[in-house]
């Protein structure tokens, strides 16, 4: 809770703050990353400073979280914590980084500010973010704690590359050394942590495409992004007999154990995620309703693996949207994916993966069809954007 002293303090600087946090925060980056360049080897991702969207989600994250403060003094936003948490634990983030970035961050807002950046300014912001930093410290803590090791990276040994759909390809993966393995939940994800050319490493997150609550094996599926670093290696370089490393699993989007109807709706690769809570309902008898939107039918990765497992479930439903569609018909639809032609059930639950916009106009569709906002849980891979909606509630 924040404090009385900083209370009106916050209050008062927030939009001065707000509207420069973005002009902030790149500085913030150059005076860490001059500091400890080590941070570039493996916990913060060069594509995502290239492109700006690493200094977007810090900045949405840091403002979006004096907000609530200011708006819900009895609370935090726990499902907003509980999401960068879950990142920071796939990262190996340690507490003690947390008093690195705060220097070098409060540096540069105090030079971005000059003259506003008095000690009580300095001192009430301050607060808010060690408010942030102390209760992710504390939900990493136990997250640690469930893992069935206190290594944050092991390695494993591709045993298999497969395709699976255009520029997908399927991974499965042996352990390649003595680190016990954490069993993981299904629609949760890993970071994979590879060294490129120049030497440094570099991570990026993946669910784990099936359900496989055996140890022995992890199994996750990539999509090309050229524009990347790691999806490239992977599929360019990674070969069968090669190892990688890789985090436990983590991710708070899993299957729970419910009767309520299912709604599943996934675009492009965001439809490992779908793949895997699938593969994890076999022989359930749960209303599931399967909605998926991509670029073709050829492009849909892990096509015959999802709809194997919708055949296998006596009460699951199928909906498809394609950009390119040459007939559409009553499963197959041409465009972007539409709940107005979906029978969305009663007291229905959803899991949403997908590029950000798409969430966005999916999550809203749902809400404005009765699926309650608690009841909507998604998933974000890459920097955090969406916290900067003001239309997403925090909690």
């Amino acid at each position: 809770m924040l404090s009385e002293k900083s209370r009106p303090v916050i209050e008062a600087t927030l939009p001065v703050i707000g509207a420069r946090i973005g002009e902030i925060t790149p500085k913030f980056y150059d005076r860490l990353f001059a500091a400890h360049p080590e941070l570039l080897d493996g916990v913060f991702s060069r594509a995502n400073q290239r492109d700006g969207s690493q200094q977007q989600a810090l900045a949405g994250s840091i403002a979006a979280f004096a907000t609530h403060l200011i708006e819900h003094p009895g609370g935090l936003p726990e499902a907003v914590l509980s999401r960068i948490a879950h990142k920071h634990g796939s990262l190996g983030v340690t507490e003690a980084q947390y008093q690195i970035v705060y220097d070098h961050l409060f540096a540069a807002i105090a030079d971005d500010l000059g003259e506003m950046a008095t000690p009580e300014v300095v001192d009430a912001w301050s607060e808010v973010y060690w408010l942030m930093a102390d209760a992710l410290i504390r939900l990493e803590r136990g997250l640690h704690a469930r893992q069935a090791n206190d290594q944050a990276w092991s390695r494993w040994r591709v045993v298999a590359k497969e395709p699976a759909g255009e520029r997908s390809v399927t991974f499965r993966l042996r352990p390649a050394d003595d680190t016990v393995a954490s069993v993981a939940r299904p629609g949760q994800f890993v970071s994979v942590r590879v060294r490129l050319d120049d030497g440094l490493r570099q991570c990026r997150q993946y669910t784990l495409s099936q359900a496989v609550t055996d140890t022995s094996e992890r199994v996750f599926t990539s999509k090309l992004d050229e524009g990347g670093e790691v999806s490239p290696f992977l599929h360019h370089r990674l070969a069968v007999g090669d190892t990688v490393e890789l985090s436990n699993p983590y991710g708070d989007v899993v299957l729970e154990e419910s009767d309520a109807p299912l709604l599943i709706a996934t675009a492009g690769i965001g439809c490992t995620q779908a793949a895997a809570l699938l593969d994890a309902l076999a022989g359930s008898t749960r209303r599931v309703i399967v909605l998926h939107a991509d670029q073709s039918e050829a492009a849909w990765a892990l096509r015959e693996q999802m709809l194997a497992s919708i055949t296998a479930l006596p009460n699951a439903e199928l909906r498809l949207w394609f950009e390119d569609v040459d007939t559409p018909d009553k499963v197959i639809r041409a465009g972007t994916m539409d709940l107005s032609e979906v029978d969305v059930p009663e007291g229905a639950r959803m899991v949403l993966c997908g590029p950000l916009p798409f969430m966005r106009a999916i999550r809203s569709q749902a809400i404005e069809r009765g699926i309650a906002p608690r009841d909507i849980a998604y998933e974000v891979f890459g920097p955090d954007l969406w916290i900067t909606e003001r239309s997403v509630p925090l909690s």
